[in-house]
């Protein structure tokens, strides 16, 4: 997570009273919308990809489904993101790839999102038909071209190289960043 995590670790030790005041300013109804998301992350110009991305982070957050994030969701998920144990992490990336819903995951939905990660990062080092065919080569073991979140999980831990390009490619350490510092710069105003 690199230079951005002992500032998001010193964040999250802050007193919950004091983090708590800044979400209000933010978001004075107690709520996030997905469209106040996206303004926050300035997604003006990206692709539809990307747009349906940052669709489904937010909805896999909002675990009541209501449609908002609020204040208990919002810190769940930046503790996720930070602190979360690997079973924890992976069965959230699992449910984020599973766009469908149908409990598995097949190439498309992986590339889709692998796609729209790049977009949102800028950073297009490996092409996502690559990196889904590597998966699918060491993971697939059945060659069925789905995976299940038993055989996601199991095989993301069998093979570390697996397990370290997806935590460096769902770090959303960057994120979190360009939220935390609008809230700073809008508390501020």
């Amino acid at each position: 997570m690199g230079s951005y995590s002992s500032n998001l670790d010193d964040i999250l030790e802050e007193d919950m009273h004091h983090w708590y005041t800044k979400f209000m300013r933010e978001s004075p109804s107690g709520l996030i919308t997905l469209f106040e998301l996206k303004t926050m992350l300035d997604m003006n110009g990206m692709t539809e990809e990307a747009s349906s991305y940052v669709d489904q982070v937010f909805f896999t957050f909002d675990m009541d489904g209501d449609g908002y994030l609020d204040f208990v969701e919002y810190i769940a998920a930046i503790s996720l993101l930070l602190k979360g144990e690997v079973n924890q992490k992976l069965k959230w990336y699992f449910k984020l790839f599973d766009q469908d819903g149908n409990g598995k995951i097949d190439k498309d939905e992986l590339e889709t999102i692998f796609k729209a990660i790049q977009d949102i990062t800028r950073s297009y080092e490996i092409p996502p038909e690559e990196i889904v065919t590597l998966i699918y080569e060491k993971i697939d073991v059945k060659g069925e071209g789905e995976l299940t979140l038993e055989e996601f999980i199991s095989g993301a831990k069998e093979h570390p190289d697996i397990m370290d390009m997806l935590t460096r490619m769902m770090d959303l350490t960057n994120v979190l960043e360009i939220i935390i510092k609008g809230q700073r710069r809008n508390a501020v105003n």
